[in-house]
């Protein structure tokens, strides 16, 4: 079993097609091809089944699959190492809407202390090897890294002694949750949790946001509702291909300490 071989696995497992994964990793079909044919001699076990269109795997490939993940990342660490290459590894970073400077200031300082360097590229939206997002915006094939749990809260303006009207974020994951606790009809709408503070701020009503976005706004106070048990998480999203990079698996890592 070795480094080719697991590589092999690896794109004919995503892909699940013999083909398509020979382009991802630029070899030819039969080369391929030959490569799990060794690794399943060497296991004793079949991995894929081919079926009409594509191939299927099997439970003994289901086992195998984060195990070489692991181990092709490990080989492309000691490789970088031994190979002298101290240049900066680029992880771009993309960064969900309604994101609290805290949690990121967590993601920036983590990132920072890992060595050798990784520079950091911080883009806006579902973009790059990994993302800073909520759980609700997880996608289906991603793993989840949680590193904040924040509790929702009642936003209100600094003068305001109650919630007289409210202002919702129907864009939301979360706004079917919160809808039994609105009392009225919204006076107004925000695409995000950041932009409802920014109408709460100016006085048009009330919203209920996360606690870690309202205690960073200057323009708003807070308050727990009691009778709203309801919190969201927020941590990394990445897929199990991505850990095949070392500034993800190092990322990782390092918010886990």
């Amino acid at each position: 079993m070795d480094y080719r071989q697991l590589r092999a696995f690896i794109a004919v497992f995503e892909e699940r097609n013999i083909t398509a994964a020979a382009r991802s990793i630029h070899l030819s079909q039969p080369a391929l091809s030959g490569s799990i044919k060794a690794l399943e001699e060497a296991l004793g076990t079949t991995l894929f089944v081919r079926q009409a269109r594509g191939v299927d795997v099997t439970e003994d490939a289901r086992a195998l699959y984060p195990e070489a993940q692991r181990m092709v990342a490990d080989a492309n660490r000691l490789l970088g190492r031994f190979k002298g290459d101290r240049e900066r590894s680029a992880l771009q970073v993309g960064v969900e809407q309604d994101v609290s400077k805290a949690v990121l200031a967590k993601l920036v300082l983590a990132a920072a202390a890992i060595q050798p360097p990784v520079r950091l590229q911080l883009v806006t939206g579902c973009m790059g090897e990994v993302r800073l997002a909520s759980e609700e915006q997880r996608c289906e094939d991603e793993l989840f890294l949680p590193l904040h749990s924040d509790p929702f809260v009642l936003a209100l303006a600094t003068q305001a002694s109650a919630a007289e009207h409210w202002i919702t974020c129907p864009a939301q994951p979360s706004h079917q949750r919160l809808l039994p606790f609105y009392s009225v009809n919204p006076v107004a709408e925000a695409d995000s949790f950041v932009l409802a503070l920014e109408l709460v701020a100016a006085g048009l009503g009330a919203a209920i946001v996360p606690q870690s976005l309202a205690a960073e706004h200057p323009g708003v106070r807070w308050q727990p509702m009691p009778q709203l048990d309801l919190r969201r998480r927020i941590g990394l999203c990445y897929s199990a291909q991505a850990l095949a990079l070392d500034g993800v698996m190092q990322l990782r890592d390092a918010l886990q300490c």
